[in-house]
């Protein structure tokens, strides 16, 4: 007897969980997988769960915003120095970035602070991916409110794709475009700016190797770059300056081509491919001829050239 107890109670508790669960699916509790069952006539939602809705989506949205704003103040404050020993090697172990990303989201939120300077971020369209305002970069921070408030009308009042961002960019920039200002041969300083790829060029010389219309190809100490005309600027060097540089440049790019170069050798390449003028000091000189002596360098000039090269850098100094 008391064996059919036990199974008639056992049979009542399944016929409760069963009744229980077709219950829920009346109802729209949640389901044993823990999915939300969902009916046709479920409650519209409150004002504070609106509220609430628009507030976690826009955190959503904005969290490109706060990558950028985070990794910004952990650059500027160093706070990777513990255990790395640069900020693009502890963004790519830390977060799995490569090396421009940190830096597109750094430029991209101070972007978005740019474009919530005149709005109320409550009322207005604002980006919600890096690569919406990736080509906002290129222009003046009066510009880049312009061309994003265009590209939102422009796709109806919705958050605009970067294709479109990027075209209205290229009209704007279009207009305000002037000629090309260098010329083949120039001697020009690089001017990084916000450019990752031009990192740790700051202060280097380059030479005008071939003029575009709204770019040109230079030859830095290790290597040629295709910039735009704002990331250079002219040194106004005289034509016999420019080919003394023309000269240096040569040795220079003859020493490369050795190829497996000492570290040393690297560093003061590197140290001649940033000097401010247009002469060599008699050691740097003496270190150059060095190098060239160490590596075979092929000739690359004929003494007649080294030595008016080297009465021209004496009468600038004032040395006999």
């Amino acid at each position: 007897m008391g064996k059919v107890l036990e199974t008639h109670e056992e049979s009542i508790t399944v016929c409760d969980s069963s009744l229980e669960y077709e219950s829920s699916k009346n109802d729209g509790s949640v389901a044993s997988d823990g999915s939300q069952l969902i009916n046709d006539d479920c409650k519209e939602l409150t004002t504070e769960e609106e509220r609430d809705k628009v507030l976690l989506e826009r955190r959503v949205e904005r969290a490109f915003y706060e990558a950028g704003k985070a990794l910004k103040e952990l650059r500027d404050r160093r706070l990777y120095r513990a255990s790395y020993k640069t900020f693009e090697e502890y963004c790519a172990t830390r977060f799995g970035y490569n090396r421009r990303q940190p830096y597109l989201l750094i430029e991209a939120s101070s972007i978005v602070d740019n474009l919530k300077s005149e709005c109320d971020p409550m009322d207005h369209i604002l980006p919600t991916n890096e690569r919406q305002v990736r080509a906002l970069s290129r222009l003046e921070p009066n510009s880049q409110r312009a061309c994003w408030e265009e590209a939102v009308k422009a796709n109806g009042g919705k958050v605009p794709p970067g294709r479109l961002v990027k075209d209205i960019v290229e009209k704007i920039m279009e207009k305000a475009r002037v000629p090309n200002p260098y010329s083949k041969g120039e001697v020009c300083q690089i001017i990084p700016k916000d450019n990752p790829d031009l990192k740790g060029k700051a202060g280097c010389w380059c030479l005008v190797k071939e003029v575009h219309e709204f770019s040109c190809t230079v030859i830095a100490w290790d290597g040629e770059y295709t910039l735009r005309v704002d990331h250079l600027k002219s040194l106004n060097y005289l034509d016999t300056e420019c080919n003394s540089m023309q000269l240096l440049q040569n040795r220079i790019a003859s020493i490369r081509s050795y190829g497996d170069l000492e570290q040393t050798a690297i560093v003061l390449l590197k140290q001649l491919g940033q000097i401010g003028r247009h002469y060599l000091t008699e050691l740097e000189e003496i270190f150059l001829s060095a190098m060239e002596r160490k590596y075979n360098s092929p000739t690359v000039y004929n003494p007649e050239e080294l030595r008016s090269y080297q009465d021209y850098v004496n009468s600038s100094t004032g040395e006999m």
